[in-house]
């Protein structure tokens, strides 16, 4: 492991980890930073579908790191500074005192996605999701009930956005995914791989608690607010959850687990 001291914010060796929060919004070419440690324990586990490229530190928490880290490449630097310049680089507070930049996987097509998984798949399908704290919400209960994979189209938000990434526990860096998809393309590419394809919006008369589980289910997933677009929903069989006290919608995160919950639990 390559320890690289930086004493000064404007070091070009750390260039990609400046400025965070601007360049998250303007996206990386491929990268992007994971935050905290536990995010990075999943960049380094089995499980992660992404390459390290660097890592940056607070030069307190090297020690306590060495075995997460030794499983990276031997090239792979590790930069460590101070606190107060570790903050000067990324033009905030960094309190946890970890960064890394990571490369994304290789783009994947939705029939690349969808073929890795069995007979009685359950994955999710999202429409127009902008939101990052909902998006690494989606994600972590794709990740938690086993879906498998995350399909978005081309008006969701970037997973990769570190926000994204840290509201997911790292479920991002391990879910395979296939984004970018055109809405109505994906329901009909999703048919066509043999799902039963559900909208899960709140006009449904069919309720969740009654859609018969098993076999290859895709939940798609539309904004809060607006909802999925009706020209998705009548490509699809709408189901809803029941809700009380005159609501009639929940944050799409949460909505998203109780589908989950409901398809993959076997009963």
């Amino acid at each position: 492991m390559a320890v690289i001291r930086i004493d000064q914010p404007d070091d070009p060796r750390i260039a990609g980890f400046r400025d965070i929060r601007e360049r998250d919004l303007t996206g990386r070419q491929g990268l992007f930073v994971a935050e905290g440690e536990v995010v990075l324990n999943v960049l380094m586990s089995d499980r992660s579908l992404c390459r390290p490229v660097a890592f940056l530190l607070d030069r307190k928490r090297v020690e306590g790191l060495a075995d997460v880290l030794a499983g990276a490449a031997d090239e792979t630097p590790v930069y460590v500074a101070s606190q107060s310049v570790l903050d000067a680089i990324a033009g905030f507070h960094l309190h946890r005192g970890i960064l890394a930049l990571g490369e994304k996987p290789p783009v994947r097509s939705l029939e690349t996605c969808l073929a890795g998984t069995g007979p009685d798949a359950v994955v999710v399908a999202a429409c127009g999701i902008g939101n990052h704290d909902n998006m690494g919400g989606v994600f972590r209960n794709a990740a938690a009930f086993g879906a498998g994979a995350v399909l978005l189209d081309a008006h969701c938000c970037d997973p990769f956005y570190r926000k994204a990434i840290r509201v997911s526990v790292g479920a991002v860096l391990r879910t395979p995914m296939a984004t970018g998809l055109d809405a109505l393309a994906m329901v009909e590419g999703l048919k066509a791989a043999g799902f039963e394809v559900l909208a899960l919006t709140p006009g449904a008369s069919e309720p969740l608690d009654r859609t018969p589980r098993g076999g290859r289910i895709a939940i798609v997933l539309g904004p809060e607010g607006p909802g999925l677009a009706p020209a998705v929903i009548q490509r699809c069989r709408p189901v809803g959850i029941p809700m009380s006290g005159g609501f009639d919608s929940l944050n799409v995160s949460v909505a998203s687990g109780i589908a989950l919950h409901h398809f993959t639990r076997r009963a």
